[in-house]
């Protein structure tokens, strides 16, 4: 044991910056796969429900339209509360079943938009996140300050949302959907930074993996918020 101690104090800094860096992209490909895995989840179930107009029925003209609406909330805020005591399998389960409650809340939007018009906009939200994630990753400024003034922002324009639910203003819901799409754009950067960071704070390798799956449900998060925010703007209404 203290041969293996004098082995690890005595290894040159190069060797150790190079394993820090190989964990650290292994750690961030986990994250991105467990992400990139929960939004084509997401997608599958949406396409799958609107698809049928029974299920559609069933979902949203009944009460479980609550239950698949407020679940996915309940299921976030339980991870956060529980995560330590749960196992990382248990917290990999309750991440798929988010998702796929997720995509059963948004297939609505398989009915309202044409389909040409959410694979383009799909597409468009995808680069713009690439790029932020990318500089989220690669940038050495902090950006707390930046994030924390992002999510004022976010509150803010949440607080707005539910005014418009009474307001029905247009010209209000077009400067949501704008400050929305500045927002959670923003916050991809600032979220990849801190979902690397965490990488860090893993002292196990139980640990690590349940830091990669709360980092890809934060990504997830944010992608699918610019998306919608994206839609209002680039998505088509059926006829």
């Amino acid at each position: 044991m203290a041969l293996e101690t004098i082995r690890r104090t005595s290894a040159p800094a190069g060797t150790q910056a190079l394993a820090i860096d190989q964990g650290l992209r292994a750690y961030m490909l986990r994250v991105y796969n467990y992400m990139g895995s929960g939004l084509a989840l997401t997608g599958l179930v949406a396409l799958l429900v609107a698809s049928s107009e029974e299920v559609m029925r069933t979902l949203f003209g009944t009460g479980l339209m609550w239950v698949v609406l407020l679940a996915p909330l309940g299921l976030v805020l339980f991870l956060s509360f529980r995560i330590q005591k749960m196992s990382l399998a248990a917290v990999q389960t309750t991440f798929w079943v988010y998702a796929a409650l997720m995509g059963a809340g948004l297939a609505p939007i398989f009915v309202i938009y044409t389909g040409a018009s959410i694979a383009r906009t799909f597409f468009i939200c995808a680069a713009t996140f690439g790029a932020m994630s990318l500089y989220g990753y690669t940038t050495r400024k902090d950006l707390s300050g930046i994030g924390s003034f992002l999510i004022m922002g976010l509150f803010g324009i949440i607080l707005a949302g539910l005014v418009n639910i009474f307001l029905q203003s247009t010209m209000l819901e077009f400067l949501i959907s704008a400050a929305g799409v500045l927002i959670f754009t923003g916050l991809t950067a600032y979220d990849t930074q801190k979902v690397k960071e965490m990488y860090f704070d893993a002292d196990s390798v139980e640990t690590a993996g349940k830091k990669a799956v709360m980092g890809a449900l934060t990504l997830y998060m944010d992608f699918l918020n610019l998306f919608l925010m994206l839609l209002r703007f680039f998505g088509e209404r059926r006829e």
